[in-house]
């Protein structure tokens, strides 16, 4: 997040307040949003939507989400968007911290989620696959990954170096910040 701020490509700063300290509650949604791009963990597109249709799967509804799917343009838009979202996910980048003493168990709730996600909205669907309705989409979203996979991974290192070591780093900043343009282009936008 940090540095995400530094790139300048939202029309407003990427936190409220003038305070340095950045904190949660001063974020901003672009931000916030392609922070979790930029981790390819993608959670404001997916996270929850498993554990919802879960609920209502154990309360016997699931018949009705499918009917919601099949029938109403908005609730398969919002799945659909949820499909993209998790499609762009990559949870092997950032698989060494299921095991840190910090955040191993908040990556686990992120990983679970998603393969709850997945899992549901491919049986609510009927789908196989996600965005099995959207070949041109899906290809796109899969090529533009395998472009932002190799500089995620470089960012990835540099972020690692840059809290593990001082002596380059200004460099590793630099990289970090290369990298984050060169996905947001690649993307097409910072989420």
């Amino acid at each position: 997040l940090n540095y995400y701020g530094k790139t300048n490509i939202g029309s407003r700063p990427s936190k409220r307040g003038s305070d340095k300290k950045l904190e949660f509650d001063d974020l901003r949604a672009i931000p916030f949003v392609g922070s979790w791009s930029q981790l390819k963990q993608n959670v404001p597109g997916y996270f929850g939507v498993g554990t919802a249709i879960n609920e209502l799967k154990k309360q016997g509804h699931l018949d009705d989400v499918k009917d919601l799917f099949k029938n109403s343009s908005f609730f398969k838009t919002l799945i659909q968007n949820s499909m993209m979202s998790m499609e762009k996910t990559y949870f092997p980048l950032t698989s060494y911290m299921k095991n840190d003493p910090e955040y191993g168990e908040f990556w686990n709730i992120l990983h679970d989620e998603f393969e709850l996600s997945k899992a549901l909205c491919l049986e609510i669907s009927g789908y196989t696959e996600l965005m099995q309705d959207e070949p041109l989409n899906k290809s796109s979203v899969q090529m533009r990954e395998k472009i932002v996979l190799p500089l995620l991974t470089i960012q990835q290192f540099a972020l690692n170096k840059i809290h593990h070591e001082s002596e380059f780093k200004s460099i590793y900043e630099q990289i970090v910040m290369r990298s984050l343009f060169g996905n947001i282009n690649a993307s097409r936008n910072s989420a």
